[in-house]
């Protein structure tokens, strides 16, 4: 990363912001910062207050645009996404013209400007998806795994994460707010799991599918789960008390019981990296070993409540 010139996408928000922090460690030339909000932008050009950050406003949707942030880039962080499940499930139309045809201006973008690496941050939700967001990443993925095939000047890579800690949208944080201002919990569902890491975990699988050289993989943490009425439980012994309650309201539209990182399908074609991470890859991998599982889904090696209790300290958010 010494002296490049790096581009994030999204990056004025919480992942974009861990990576900045991390990038900056490894003294690049500058650090572009390309997202749509204004304050967001402003707030954490405050915070960080280092000259080798540029901020632009602006949209991955307008190709136009993206073409100009990136004149002259040496490596590309792709984090700009529609997230929100229900929003997304609203209004499918927005959902697809910043995660499909974003990533599609992205992706031709660094093709005009020769771009040495693109790295997409994508999610559990792409695989086999069932909600509109999920579909549009899955999409996104496939993208960039005909890019790495018909354009060998650009390395494009793809990492597959869950949800992280403290992440806009993170449902820990809306757990404590539900503590604090209602004195109860609400859940979709008691038999609901999903696959939690920290901020800094998640940018350390980004920095790997960058350190690896391997265009058209798409890589994978070996990630911890957990009953989300276990983390509920877990926060309310931290921030509730005796009367704190925990109400089932019903799954929402577009919601699994179970998220899965690697499926059925995906797993001939799927070896362990090290003894971090998976990496797919759509054809053989001689080097590598293949997986021994079916499928890697968030209701297998779940969590007890001591661990889970760890992975929050971990992540800051014990009192």
């Amino acid at each position: 990363m010494k002296n490049q010139i790096i581009l994030i996408t999204g990056g004025s928000g919480s992942w974009g912001q861990e990576l900045t922090s991390q990038l900056l460690t490894l003294n690049p030339k500058e650090i572009r910062i390309f997202s749509r909000g204004e304050f967001a932008q402003v707030s954490m050009q405050r915070q960080f207050n280092d000259k080798r950050l540029k901020f632009i406003i602006g949209d991955v949707r307008d190709y136009d645009s993206v073409l100009d942030a990136t004149k002259n880039v040496n490596i590309l962080f792709h984090l700009a996404a529609l997230k929100h499940v229900p929003i997304c499930e609203e209004q499918p139309t927005e959902a697809i013209k910043t995660n499909i045809t974003g990533t599609q201006n992205i992706i031709k973008s660094a093709y005009k400007n020769k771009i040495n690496q693109v790295i997409d941050v994508s999610t559990d939700k792409a695989c086999a998806p069932v909600n509109l967001y999920g579909m549009t990443k899955a999409i996104g993925e496939k993208l960039f795994i005909n890019a790495a095939i018909i354009n060998k000047n650009t390395q494009f890579t793809i990492i597959r994460g869950g949800n992280a800690l403290g992440s806009h949208g993170s449902v820990i944080p809306l757990f404590i707010n539900q503590i604090r201002r209602d004195n109860k919990i609400t859940i979709t569902h008691k038999k609901m799991t999903r696959f939690f890491i920290t901020l800094s975990e998640a940018i350390q699988l980004v920095l790997c599918a960058y350190n690896s050289n391997i265009s058209g993989g798409l890589f994978v943490m070996q990630m911890p789960s957990c009953k989300i009425i276990d983390l509920a439980k877990v926060l309310i012994d931290i921030y509730g008390n005796k009367d704190t309650q925990i109400e089932e309201i019903g799954i929402r539209q577009g919601e699994k019981i179970h998220e899965i990182l690697v499926s059925k399908d995906e797993t001939p074609w799927t070896y362990y990296y090290n003894d971090k991470y998976f990496l797919f890859y759509p054809t053989e991998k001689q080097d590598l070993e293949k997986v021994e599982f079916n499928e890697y889904s968030s209701n297998y090696n779940l969590m007890n409540k001591t661990e889970i209790k760890q992975l929050l300290s971990k992540g800051g958010f014990l009192q």
